[in-house]
């Protein structure tokens, strides 16, 4: 995969603005990607560092007026029509900013700027997995719980700012949410609970030496004159889970077992309010791959109306974590045909 920004004649660019991470990427009309920026953004920062680097970074991409049209996929609510940022829930200092004016400004091209799940949505819809079907869902699991619908090809909207936001759902009267249950973060804090509780379990020893693991290759990387990064850190433990259910660990497999059927549960709402043909699980929950996709395709049809039954297709998302940045590229060659 190209990780160098190249001056390619009439590309387009896609950024992907998260909690996390900063991407910046060029493309060709097909969405496919030509070249990459990745920047880690320290969220206790606010967003004006983020937007110094967004400013640097596209003087320099579109100085040569080889760019045809910018898409963005932001971590947050987004009014679509408008291109200004509701809010970001991990990030301050976007709240009402006009981020698709504030870029058509500073560049002179076309913007189209859409929440990071629909674009998301709209690269497995039409690039992904869910190409070739006419209702599309889309939901990720990271450090967030989003969602998206697409149909033929194009994406639904609700009313500004609302979409598809399936993590924001109650789960109880109590005020407990789907994301505060099924998203990565909340899958990490119950294995790091279960290890503080077992600490002489699988679980444990697998999540031990994963630990060991990384800050060794973490030493290596730095005597060679790299950074740290996350590496390390806490944070992430939901990656073990794979390993030790491999290991034959039964605790690691009730986890999991616990977040498919949460998860199972809210897209039982999404499959009876919208019918979509198939929903596809992204984000980095979604890396364990074929066995919570099984879990959670077991678990549905429980949740779903006898005449419902079996319910969608259940697929892993194909574009990793690209999905994001191609959903972005998709975004930007609409608004360049426009």
């Amino acid at each position: 995969m190209p990780t160098e920004l190249l001056p390619v004649p009439d590309h387009l660019l896609a950024l992907e603005i998260g909690g996390t991470k900063l991407q910046l990427v060029q493309g060709d009309r097909d969405a496919r990607i030509l070249g990459r920026r990745r920047i880690t953004v320290d969220p206790a920062l606010g967003a004006p560092p983020i937007r110094e680097a967004i400013q640097r970074r596209l003087r320099e991409l579109t100085a040569n007026g080889n760019t045809a049209a910018i898409g963005v996929g932001f971590g947050g609510p987004v009014d679509m029509t408008t291109g200004k940022i509701a809010v970001s829930h991990q990030v301050e200092g976007w709240a009402d900013f006009p981020l698709r004016g504030w870029l058509e400004e500073l560049t002179g091209l076309p913007v189209q700027v859409e929440n990071d799940s629909n674009a998301a949505t709209l690269a497995e819809a039409v690039k992904g997995v869910g190409a070739g079907y006419g209702k599309v869902f889309y939901t990720n699991f990271g450090s967030g719980m989003g969602g998206g619908m697409a149909i033929d090809g194009q994406l639904y909207h609700g009313a500004t700012p609302g979409e598809a936001e399936i993590g924001l759902m109650q789960f109880d009267r109590e005020g407990t949410n789907f994301e505060s249950r099924c998203c990565g973060w909340a899958v990490d804090a119950k294995v790091r609970a279960y290890i503080a509780e077992r600490p002489d379990s699988l679980l444990a020893r697998v999540a031990g030496d994963g630990h060991t693991r990384e800050l060794l290759e973490v030493r290596e990387y730095a005597a060679r004159g790299g950074h740290q990064g996350q590496a390390g850190r806490d944070g992430g433990e939901a990656r073990y889970l794979l390993p030790a259910i491999h290991a034959g660990d039964s605790a690691a497999r009730a986890i999991l077992e616990e977040t498919a059927e949460d998860i199972a549960f809210a897209l039982s709402h999404v499959m009876h309010l919208f019918h979509p043909e198939v929903v596809v699980l992204g984000g980095g929950l979604s890396l364990i791959g074929e066995p919570l996709r099984e879990a959670v395709a077991r678990f549905v049809p429980g949740f779903l109306t006898k005449s419902f039954r079996p319910g969608p297709d259940i697929r892993l998302s194909s574009l990793g974590e690209d999905v994001v940045c191609v959903g972005a590229l998709l975004l930007a060659r609409e608004r360049r045909s426009a």
